[in-house]
């Protein structure tokens, strides 16, 4: 069996993993431990289109990781192919702009920025400490979600505060959904060699939604912040709104400001405007049944995404392309459009035959419009496998 990859990823409550062979290019298993932190919490394992779901029984993530160890050890040729290990970290800080071998140092300095990242710093700690235990001797990477974004300029990144407060605190933007711009970057260049020298923006559509704006393959803008919370409406999250509405709606319902900042992460955007669902899908289902407030949750976020994807392309030379990635991205016929409704300013028009279709990398522009439009499935787990396989080769 050729080298492969495994491919870790520590969400709050989550642990997403994949087994990478032939350069990344193939995925051997693939599977999610769900519910973690919580009695029923359960281990898939997916593996050539058959799935096994087990319980966990202590919820961890550190049970998570030692039963994929045990998984993998009752096949061996599985286990014995594996030359690294990569893991997904959200936050880097200003600490890391390129992905990088985990030794102590790399694990401390990660925590030393949990506090950008309360929910999910810890969860990347403990997964890296497990892995380390579990698989001694194999060389492990950590790939860093804000390390695309560290080509921002100044102007870009720093928030109208008092400079004080960043030279202390190191309180600016940061953006995320950085491996997946990485990735889309390179993609559009194997399909379109001259994007590398163009004005390319993206928008990252899924329950956590972003854009960028990519300059001759550097990031120049994005709309996540210091946290994923500023920027686009997303699933559950407001995105960016009047600051003061964090205090006024913890004065009005009588609640701290981490509770009312826990309504804007956890019951806003999709879900708080239509009093639904966070799922697109559900929601265009509800409005294709005459649900307005499904409507107008949808709306309201194509809108938003319009004016952010507008807004970062204020830092492009040119518009030359424009990409969507991401679940929603790459399969809601609807956003799409009505995202594409916003930009006629911009001349970008969108065929609505092409538009129509699903799961595919195309370019979906018509005649008319004077930007490529297309539709390109990210893949984050590619780019770890790759960022693993270059470091450990060095």
């Amino acid at each position: 069996m050729s080298d492969s990859i495994l491919v870790i990823n520590c969400g709050s409550s989550s642990l997403k993993f994949a087994v990478l062979c032939d350069e990344g290019q193939s995925v051997l298993l693939e599977g999610i431990a769900d519910r973690l932190g919580y009695t029923n919490s359960t281990l898939t394992f997916k593996k050539d289109g058959n799935k096994e779901s087990i319980h966990l029984k202590e919820g961890t993530h550190k049970s998570a990781v030692a039963e994929i160890k045990k998984w993998l050890s009752d096949r061996p040729a599985i286990l014995d192919s594996l030359t690294g290990i990569g893991h997904r970290v959200v936050h880097g800080g200003e600490t890391f702009s390129q992905s990088v071998l985990i030794d102590q140092s790399v694990i401390d300095d990660i925590a030393e920025c949990a506090n950008f990242a309360p929910l999910h710093s810890p969860a990347h700690i403990i997964g890296m400490n497990v892995a380390i235990e579990l698989f001694p001797g194999i060389p492990q990477v950590a790939v860093f979600d804000t390390a695309f974004h560290q080509t921002l300029a100044a102007e870009q990144y720093l928030y109208p505060i008092p400079m004080a407060l960043y030279r202390q605190h190191h309180f600016r933007k940061y953006g995320f959904h950085g491996t997946s711009y990485r990735y889309i970057s390179r993609r559009l260049a194997e399909l379109e060699p001259n994007s590398l020298q163009q004005g390319v923006l993206v928008a990252h559509l899924g329950n956590g939604a972003s854009t960028c704006a990519i300059n001759k393959g550097q990031s120049t803008d994005t709309s996540m912040g210091i946290t994923p919370l500023e920027g686009l409406m997303m699933g559950t999250r407001c995105g960016s709104l009047d600051p003061s509405l964090l205090s006024f709606i913890a004065e009005a319902e009588g609640i701290s400001s981490a509770d009312a900042l826990d309504v804007l992460n956890k019951k806003s955007g999709l879900l708080g405007i239509s009093e639904l669902s966070n799922d697109c899908r559900t929601l265009e289902e509800a409005m294709a049944l005459g649900n307005e407030q499904a409507k107008l949750a949808l709306d309201m976020f194509a809108i938003r995404t319009a004016k952010y994807l507008v807004s970062a392309a204020t830092t492009l030379d040119s518009i030359d392309h424009l990409v969507f990635t991401g679940g929603i991205g790459e399969n809601s016929s609807y956003v799409r459009a009505a995202i594409c409704q916003q930009l006629k300013a911009f001349n970008i028009y969108i065929d609505g035959d092409k538009n129509s279709l699903r799961g595919a990398t195309m370019s979906i522009e018509s005649k008319q419009s004077h930007v490529k439009v297309w539709i390109i499935p990210t893949n984050e787990e590619l780019m770890i496998a790759l960022d693993t396989i270059h470091l450990i080769r060095q």
